[in-house]
């Protein structure tokens, strides 16, 4: 008789929060990057790429647009083009991030997955920051332009808002894959082969 011994790895449930958290994160971040409604206010609304014009708004528009109905390109604002390339920054950061904590979900290897998940919060913690920075840069400095806005109402948009979702849960996977990087549940189990089994399967 020959004992085998088996490595099991039980995956902690706060690791698949982690996960479905970065996973949900990927969509908020991929839609509050496509929408054009970060900043709105009659008939006008604003993404980091294209600003849109509603039939009938009321003129003068703001910043300058022509009153044309339909989506154009967003104002020339350097404030728009750094939150724009710090989404885009974040976008990315995050994918990586979700993909290296599946990865580390499913790998049995131990060694593995502490590294999927050590890079995993790496990855993480620049797209917070990242994505923090962008969402106390945005309003901060549109606020210096609403006497060109030629509005008195504005309110922010989905944009903005799924931006805060994402960050939202963001945070909360980075901290449950800090709190539980090492704390994989690992059990060594001895089967016993028969010899004769082993030399009819060799």
């Amino acid at each position: 008789m020959a004992i085998t011994i088996e490595t099991i790895t039980v995956t902690r449930p706060m690791k698949v929060i982690a996960f479905t958290c970065c996973f949900i994160t990927t969509f908020f971040m991929v839609a509050c990057c496509a929408t054009t409604d970060w900043v709105m206010a009659e008939g006008w609304r604003e993404g980091l790429w294209e600003q849109c014009v509603d039939d009938g708004a009321p003129t003068p528009l703001p910043f300058g647009q022509k009153p044309v109905p339909g989506c154009h390109r967003a104002h020339d604002a350097g404030y728009i083009k750094v939150t724009a390339g710090l989404i885009i920054v974040v976008c990315f950061t995050d994918f990586f991030g979700t993909l290296l904590t599946g990865l580390g979900l499913r790998s049995t290897d131990p060694n593995k997955k502490y590294k999927y998940y050590r890079v995993a919060i790496y990855s993480l913690v620049i797209a917070c920051i990242f994505l923090l920075v962008a969402l106390i840069y945005y309003p901060v400095s549109f606020s210096k332009e609403l006497k060109g806005g030629k509005r008195r109402v504005w309110t922010f948009g989905f944009g903005y808002g799924a931006s805060w979702a994402a960050f939202i849960l963001m945070f909360m996977s980075l901290v449950l894959l800090i709190c539980d990087r090492e704390s994989e549940e690992i059990f060594y189990k001895e089967k016993e082969v028969d010899d004769e089994e082993e030399e009819e399967e060799a």
